[in-house]
């Protein structure tokens, strides 16, 4: 035989793109068409049938940017359909979908004309099934979504689309087809049949023997159908594939779970809004899909989608909830959306498994335990306890295998968080969270899975995702034929759950990866939408000061505790930390949505914490201070308040001296000099010199900000060789009668205000810097390079800290060139260390540098970045940052500076003389206070959150303000745990905890 292999493969997948998959339907006949648009907002069925519906055709444009257009089709089935050929009538809808995938163009979700949902459509699944007999007519309407393809074929370029503002009113669409059509269901399959077979095919070595088994098969099958009779000769060709569709699997073939799923960003490059609809299209493709395949399985996480189909689905959420019943519609995640887990604070990360945990109880008897982040953009080493102490056993992501620089060296091991917690986690190697069961895809899971030899077992998440959609029946169509097939991996249906107990125990013994699992990748998310960013901080401390002040003011005065206020706030700070909003990387609509809604938040929290106080110090004539910090701040304890000082009594010591060179600030901790570009030439503090010889700090940095892709996510290390220092002030200044140097600088379009001072303590130069930003593609970074000889730095995150290397000794070490930090940065060699902290900074660079023979150690903080895409106007306008810098600091004055920066004391006015006992009181500094609250039962029980901050061992003593019957150390669902670290004593309660353990205790309230 001549060798023609190549021949012949062009041949089969011509057969299959141009002959078998247009025959799917048949008999294809128009429908009676009518439409009638809404620019504005979304309408309920029951007003959008009420509107006047006139009569359109297939082949008119419709669907400006963002709008809404209602189909209504109408027809009769032909009597001489009678399926005895193995066909069924569909409608089949296409609203002029492009290459595009699903959840990025025009979809549309299909009623009943009673108004039952019945499915979406979409690029991938146009079709819609048609339960009427012959010669019944039948009427259905259309709501359809005229979404932009914003990305348009990832390309990162600058687009108004965006914006409703700016997208203007030309339509996007061209509707192609509303028809009545015959699903050939022979064709049908054997297009399935050739499709896995020829996928399969492409993946196997040409020197194994399967390979050209299936090939002469597949040719077989493309002789004996006829292109003119698909129909009549489809089964020929089935009979033809019979035998290599039919040939087990070796028996070491991996192990495959494909669980149902289908990632719906709760926004990104559409509105919050959009995502509810997108939530009601894909759970209805589901249950539909469900209607016809039993064996199907589908997860989906994310309690906050669950909730707005309850709100405004309420019948779709019921078919859901029977489903969840069944076992067969899987709750999964535990938390309240997918969140980043970078930036979010510990007590809203722990909020975030609280609050979408109790929603799966409440509704639907549910305790997740795997969780579910497919496509967060790195994972805190704070996780693993988090995840733990709310009930999780297991972790599943893919996104760290989009590093750009290491390959991760397992797919299951233990991760073991910064306290020592471990979480058994899964990275699915076939490297997707879209999957749609190619083979492909089938023989990349087996080819990268890590364990081999130890465990056989992956996960393959499948369904279209992103923008939703989910599995289609071709997907399921290639799970059955792919369950026992050899050269394929073994695929089964299986839910999360199920795969995580085989996987825990098929592997004995995981391998364990300690730390953080960062993203060598989307490096710029720390910075991006600074103004987002922003909000979600203040919002997450003012939650802390309205908690604490309404508990006190309930405790101790009967006052109502304001539950649904509370959660409201919650629930849309928790959305807003979703992996596209907090991170930067949505349109412009998600991001203005976000800071209205930030806005709103402190409003009401203001409130709240304003009306608390007064209840709790009464009316007066008099102002005093709040402190809802953990640590004492100006004489104020924590957890009370004090008189509001004099401001005339001032410290005249303390004032700013013109040196002829520049300026000079001199206490008796610390002596600063600024020189006439504003730098900071010397910073002495107990007799040290802080800065490196010829290497001043407050060194404002420009740099080019062009990454290769993906732009508002995207930080590529190639920013660092095109840098302009900002030198020349236009002014320097002094205010406040002497007491604060105000600095500023222009450059390009841009503005800049410095104004610099002393901390209340004296020993900290406290810094704000007003920017009004007006750049594109750029990054502004503020710099200190320090005469500290650290080969590692301290980053603040959720309940601690964590260290990184200052060096690159590795190309693990190298690609970490910007990292994330919450309030405080700190870098220390033995006997000395520098602690620099901010008000809602999350970017940093900490590297080693050489001058003149020896190492410092320079601290840089990202303030702001201008990319173009999504957003082509991110950040632009005005922003205010709070710094501080504290020469001499050890790790507890880091986490006692950082939170003095972001729970500044908060004076109120007109109240009474009183002063305020604290509810709580903790004996050792190591031992923080995260949050005071009542119990999420409304019991009126008290809830207190703790954890050990300076990553030692520590015991504590907790003495309260109030009488309690009983204690207990809890879950983060406030569920009684078992706990050796909490013990009650006469004189109140100890605790004994382990480096950054995390304690969670309920009072019961006399």
């Amino acid at each position: 035989m001549h060798e023609n292999r190549e021949l012949v493969e062009a041949r089969i997948s011509r057969f299959l793109r141009e002959r078998l998959e247009p025959a799917r339907w048949r008999d294809r006949r128009p429908l009676d068409l009518f439409a009638w648009s809404e620019p504005g907002e979304p309408v309920p069925f029951e007003e959008a049938v009420r509107r006047e519906f006139l009569p359109f055709e297939a082949g008119r444009s419709w669907g400006a940017p963002w709008d809404t257009t209602w189909f209504r089709v109408t027809g009769t089935v032909p009597t001489d359909w009678t399926g005895n050929d193995g066909a069924r009538p569909e409608l089949v809808i296409d609203l002029g979908f492009s290459g595009a995938g699903p959840g990025f163009q025009a979809e549309a979700l299909v009623y009943t004309e009673h108004g039952s949902i019945v499915k979406a459509v979409e690029p991938r699944n146009q079709h819609v099934p048609l339960p009427h007999r012959p010669g019944e007519t039948f009427t259905y309407y259309i709501e359809a979504a005229s979404n932009p393809d914003v990305i348009e074929g990832f390309t990162y370029a600058p687009t108004p689309m965006g914006d409703r503002a700016t997208a203007g009113q030309a339509p996007l669409y061209v509707f192609r087809a509303a028809d009545l059509a015959l699903l050939d269901v022979p064709a049908w399959n054997l297009a399935r049949d050739f499709w896995t077979l020829n996928g399969l095919m492409h993946e196997l070595p040409t020197d194994l023997p399967r390979r050209h088994e299936i090939l002469r098969a597949m040719e077989r099958a493309v002789d004996a159908v006829d292109p003119a009779d698909i129909t009549g000769t489809a089964g020929a060709g089935r009979a033809a594939l019979a035998a290599v569709l039919a040939s087990p699997a070796y028996a070491s073939a991996h192990r495959i779970s494909a669980v149902g799923h289908a990632h719906i960003d709760s926004a990104w490059l559409w509105p919050v809004r959009e995502t509810v609809r997108k939530v009601a299209r894909t759970f209805s493709n589901v249950l539909e899909l469900m209607d016809s395949d039993p064996g199907l399985i589908f997860t989906a996480s994310s309690a906050q989608q669950y909730a707005w189909l309850k709100e405004y689905y309420p019948e779709l959420f019921a078919r859901v909830a029977e489903r969840v019943r069944e076992g067969r519609f899987v709750p999964t995640g535990g938390m309240w959306v997918e969140s980043d887990t970078n930036m979010p604070g510990g007590e809203a990360l722990a909020r975030q498994f609280l609050a979408g945990s109790r929603f799966f109880q409440e509704e639907f008897n549910v305790d997740p335990a795997v969780v579910w982040l497919p496509d967060s953009f790195g994972y805190s080493a704070a996780l693993p306890q988090i995840a733990r102490a709310a009930g999780a056993r297991w972790f599943l992501t893919q996104k760290i295998s989009w590093n750009e620089t290491n390959t991760m060296p397992h797919s299951t091991f233990f991760w073991e968080g910064i306290d020592g917690t471990r979480l058994f986690t899964h990275f699915p190697p076939v490297d997707t969270y879209n999957s749609e069961l190619s083979g492909q895809e089938l023989a990349r899971a087996q080819r990268q899975y890590a364990e081999k030899g130890f465990a056989n077992s992956s996960l393959v998440p499948f369904g279209w995702g992103d923008g939703g959609g989910g599995p289609t029946r071709e997907m399921l169509a290639a799970a059955a034929r792919t369950a026992d097939l050899e050269g394929s991996p073994k695929v089964q249906l299986a839910g999360p759950e199920q795969f995580f107990t085989t996987a825990e125990q098929e592997l004995a013994e995981p391998p364990v990866w300690s730390g953080e699992l960062y993203l060598e990748f989307h490096r710029g998310t720390y910075t991006s939408q600074a103004n987002t960013k922003k909000g979600n901080r203040r919002s997450e401390h003012l939650l802390r000061e309205a908690e604490l002040w309404a508990a006190t003011a309930t405790i101790r005065t009967g006052a109502p505790y304001p539950y649904d206020a509370l959660d409201r706030a919650w629930h849309t700070v928790l959305l807003q930390q979703f992996h596209d909003i907090l991170p930067g990387t949505s349109i412009a609509w998600v991001h203005q949505e976000a800071e209205r809604n930030y806005a709103r938040v402190a409003a009401d929290l203001e409130a709240l914490i304003n009306g608390a106080a007064r209840t709790l110090l009464g009316d007066g004539g008099t102002s005093a201070v709040l402190n809802a910090g953990p640590y004492p701040q100006q004489d104020v304890p924590a957890g009370g308040s004090a008189p509001a000082p004099d401001p005339r009594v001032t410290d005249d010591e303390l004032l700013w001296e013109h040196t002829g060179s520049g300026w000079q600030l001199s206490g008796p901790h610390l002596r600063l000099t600024v020189d006439d570009a504003g730098l900071f030439t010397s910073l002495v503090a107990g007799g040290r010199e802080i800065f490196p010889p010829g290497r001043p700090g407050n060194s404002f940095q420009l740099f080019r900000d062009t990454p290769n892709q993906w732009d508002a996510w995207d930080l590529d290390a190639h920013y660092r060789f095109s840098s302009t220092n900002l030198m020349e002030p236009d002014a320097m200044v002094l205010e406040e009668d002497g007491r604060i140097l105000r600095i500023e600088r222009s450059f390009s379009a841009s503005t800049l205000v410095q104004r610099i001072g002393f901390s209340p303590d004296g020993r900290a130069v406290d810094l704000t810097v007003d920017v009004d930003w007006h750049e594109r593609q750029k990054l502004l970074k503020l710099a200190f390079p320090l005469d500290v000889h650290a080969d590692r730095a301290a980053s603040e995150i959720q309940f601690g800290h964590l260290y990184r290397p200052t060096h690159a000794n590795t190309s693990w070490d190298a690609a970490r060139f910007e990292t994330v930090a919450h309030r405080w940065i700190h870098v220390a060699e033995p006997g000395f260390g520098v602690a620099v902290a901010n008000d809602r900074t999350y970017g940093h660079d900490t590297v080693r540098d050489e001058v003149d023979g020896r190492t410092c150690t320079t601290v840089r903080l990202s303030l702001l970045r201008s990319p173009v895409f999504p957003d082509p106007h991110t950040d632009q306008g005005p922003h205010r940052f709070r710094f501080s810098l504290r020469p001499g600091a050890g790790i507890p004055e880091a986490v006692a500076e950082g939170y003095r920066l972001n729970l500044p004391l908060r004076e109120v006015a007109q109240v009474g003389g009183g002063e305020l006992v604290p509810l709580l009181e903790v004996d050792s500094p190591a031992v923080v206070v995260e949050a005071v609250k009542l119990a999420e039962d409304r019991s009126g029980d008290v809830v207190v959150r703790l954890y050990e901050a300076f990553g030692g061992r520590a015991t504590a003593r907790i003495s309260t303000g109030f009488g309690y019957s009983s204690v207990v150390a809890t879950d983060l669902l406030e569920r009684p745990v078992e706990s050796g670290t909490v013990e009650t004593t006469d004189g109140g309660i100890q605790l004994s905890l382990r480096p950054f353990e995390l304690v969670t205790l309920r009072f019961r309230v006399q």
